[in-house]
């Protein structure tokens, strides 16, 4: 692996600031798009100066990085095993796992597979697997990234390392080997170089992504995905349901939309998810400034004067990602809400020209309505750390390559 160094970068580390809570007001916020989406949703948590304040299950520091115009935000952990996986790499690979095991429905390999999970998770802690500082870290279940240059990248790889030497350095939510029509993810600007600087793709999860323009659909599902879709918003006018959006929604509904979040991410799915509390879904859908658009787009579905979903997504070169839904899983499974729901999206999506990130999970259904699935990674550098340390990210990544990733390919986790 080649050695990062000043020469390499070609952009000096004194272009680059990391803020803290007590510093963070001293910055002149950059007035590009994700600068300002950052400063509505990341500022408001380092003022509070504590990540669970917002999201339960999440303990981390919080920073926030400026580089020319970009500012990422960053979050730096040290043990925390018990942390929702957007900020435990222990949590996503190992207690997550155990979460999703009995979707295999398969107890014999379940029980093996739980066991191998109970021994590489000792390795991982042995080998401090959560010391990481992790760079553009929303806390949310998918990252998206503005456009950053290789020499963004090197300078940001040197700071993070000299500031934090103890520490791995990680970006999440990364999808290499992109063919064309999803180049607005700018993955590939990010894999390569970072790859090139000596960073490891460790595979995470998979994915399922929706471009309203895909080339790449053939005419015989082009037209199963339509006729789908026309059933699916069908269901507006025979369910009975309105759609309303941001403006509709009050602060006495987010309570109720909480619910309905809980009910789908952390009762049917997993506890691993991050557990956003009532403060937190009002930051999301409030503006810091008057004149600026709140954090998160949000829809809801509501009949009888009450809401029984909700949907919540945000926007970012090009593409649009989805942190927040929920439903009432105690309503009948024919109200179809979960359908209206990514109509909606989908609506959205094509109107407006962006990719549809939808995260994991619902494969079938997913594909039957055009998405197409990807192995998202995650890129660690780790180079600077002792070989104990490194060993862990070495073992995990083979473990990830040649057992978990055909397991999700498989049983379409």
């Amino acid at each position: 692996m080649p050695a990062i160094t000043q020469s390499s970068t070609q952009k000096s580390t004194q272009d680059l600031k990391l803020y803290d809570a007590q510093t963070i007001e001293t910055l002149a916020w950059p007035n590009s798009p994700s600068a300002q989406l950052v400063k509505q949703y990341w500022l408001p948590m380092m003022r509070a100066g504590a990540s669970s304040q917002f999201i339960n299950n999440v303990e981390t520091q919080l920073l926030l990085l400026v580089i020319d115009d970009v500012a990422l935000p960053i979050t730096v952990n040290q043990q925390a095993y018990e942390n929702a996986y957007v900020c435990s790499f222990y949590s996503h690979y190992i207690t997550y796992a155990k979460d999703e095991l009995t979707t295999l429905k398969f107890p014999a390999l379940e029980s093996v597979l739980a066991l191998l999970l109970t021994v590489v998770g000792r390795l991982l802690k042995w080998t401090s697997i959560n010391k990481a500082v992790i760079v553009n870290n929303w806390m949310l279940s998918t990252n998206l990234y503005p456009v950053l240059s290789a020499e963004q990248l090197g300078a940001i790889t040197i700071h993070i390392k000299e500031r934090f030497p103890d520490h791995a350095i990680a970006f999440r939510s990364l999808i290499p080997n992109f063919d064309s029509e999803f180049d607005s993810v700018t993955n590939n600007d990010l894999v390569t170089p970072l790859q090139k600087l000596g960073y490891q793709m460790v595979g995470s999860r998979q994915v399922y992504l929706f471009n309203p323009k895909s080339p790449n659909l053939d005419a015989d599902r082009t037209r199963r995905m339509n006729r789908m879709l026309k059933q699916d918003f069908r269901l507006f006018s025979t369910k009975g349901y309105e759609v309303i959006n941001n403006d509709d929604i009050q602060a006495s509904d987010i309570p109720r939309i909480v619910e309905l979040y809980n009910a789908l991410y952390l009762e049917k799915y997993s506890y691993n998810n991050p557990q956003f509390n009532q403060r937190c879904l009002e930051l999301m859908r409030s503006s810091l400034e008057s004149e600026q658009s709140p954090f998160l787009t949000l829809k809801a579905l509501r009949k009888n004067g009450q809401i029984d979903a909700v949907v919540g997504f945000y926007v970012l070169n090009g593409v649009m990602t989805t942190p927040l839904l929920g439903y009432d899983t105690r309503l009948p499974k024919n109200l179809g809400l979960y359908r209206m729901l990514t109509a909606l999206l989908i609506k959205e999506g094509n109107e407006r020209g962006l990719v549809i990130h939808q995260s994991s999970g619902a494969a079938s259904f997913k594909w039957r309505r055009g998405f197409s699935a990807w192995v998202e990674c995650s890129g660690l550098f780790h180079q600077h750390l002792p070989i104990h340390r490194r060993l862990g990210w070495w073992f995990l990544g083979n473990l990830v390559d040649f057992i978990a990733i055909p397991l999700m390919k498989r049983y379409k986790l």
